[in-house]
């Protein structure tokens, strides 16, 4: 699969990897406002990026050799944002160029109204700096429906929201998890010392159609899963057990008769059986024949019928 020249910059950051047309666009973006010192507002679910972009947008950026910032907006009291905001004339060392504050949605109004003040400050007060570093910014909420509710700023809505990046949820980008995975599973293999498994297409079938609410990190983690186990049925068992039962092609093919239905259910109920079976025995083909009350014989002919030959 080619590597287009923006994912190639995400990977020499060691970020996560996109290659579909959607997280093409997000990091050309990216890229394009690095070089510039407007506020980025992030937003997506939990588990997209948002902090990797972050980072991307920062390491990017003409000051991308100085720290960054992190400032969780859970956790900070009105009392504390000025102090953690600001440079302390007294700090040693490069004074953050970028700061990101993670979960903004989490600000209360009065820390709400206080960072619209540092924001608006144009002299040094109180014998510190004025804010000058590039402000980073993250949501999973609506922050248009917090305006409107009245539980966010307006006016510190559009000073952080200079420009504003969308994350798309993971199972609206299913074609960047072959990329993801590997990109991962390599990551993991070299950390840990194992060799890296290879999926089958069974197996890449099981990925594809699980709905990842917990998106990237969800993805992230079952890498490491698999390369810990070493064999990727097994790290995969948790998702298939959480799958309903569906019955195969039903997007494209479309049903027309009961008794095609009660064949096409039938097949799918047999082979989650078998799955499962063999799960509960690790993979031993003999044990999960005798639990199913079929021959191994059998057993073996079904496997190749369901596109398991190992």
């Amino acid at each position: 699969m080619a590597v287009n020249a923006s994912t190639e910059i995400a990977r020499d950051a060691g970020l996560v990897l996109g290659v579909g047309p959607a997280m093409e666009a997000i990091n050309s973006m990216a890229r394009e406002i690095a070089g510039t010192d407007m506020p980025v507002l992030l937003m997506g679910e939990s588990g997209t990026g948002k902090e990797v972009y972050a980072r991307l947008i920062h390491q990017l950026s003409l000051s991308g050799e100085t720290p960054l910032r992190k400032i969780n907006c859970a956790s900070i009291s009105p009392e504390s944002l000025r102090d953690e905001l600001l440079p302390n004339p007294s700090q040693t060392g490069p004074y953050p160029s970028t700061l990101f504050l993670d979960d903004v949605h989490d600000l209360d109004i009065d820390c709400q109204r206080a960072l619209v003040s540092l924001l608006s400050a144009e002299e040094p007060k109180n014998g510190h700096a004025r804010l000058s570093a590039r402000l980073i910014s993250a949501t999973s909420h609506d922050l248009e429906k917090a305006v409107d509710a009245g539980r966010f700023r307006r006016e510190l809505y559009f000073r952080i929201n200079g420009v504003g990046l969308r994350l798309p949820a993971l199972r609206e980008r299913k074609e960047d998890i072959p990329a993801l995975l590997d990109h991962f599973i390599a990551k993991y293999s070299s950390q840990l010392g194992k060799q890296a498994p290879a999926l089958n297409g069974l197996e890449m079938e099981t990925l594809a159609s699980h709905g990842w609410p917990g998106n990237i990190r969800e993805l992230e983690n079952m890498a490491k899963k698999i390369v810990v186990l070493g064999r990727a049925h097994l790290a995969l068992a948790d998702l298939r057990a959480a799958s309903p039962p569906r019955i195969a092609g039903t997007e494209s093919l479309k049903i027309s008769s009961l008794k095609i239905a009660a064949r096409a259910a039938s097949r799918q109920t047999e082979r989650e059986l078998i799955l499962k079976a063999l799960e509960r025995t690790r993979w031993n083909r003999k044990r999960a024949a005798q639990e199913l009350q079929i021959s191994y014989k059998s057993l073996l002919y079904k496997l190749k019928q369901i596109g398991i030959a190992e």
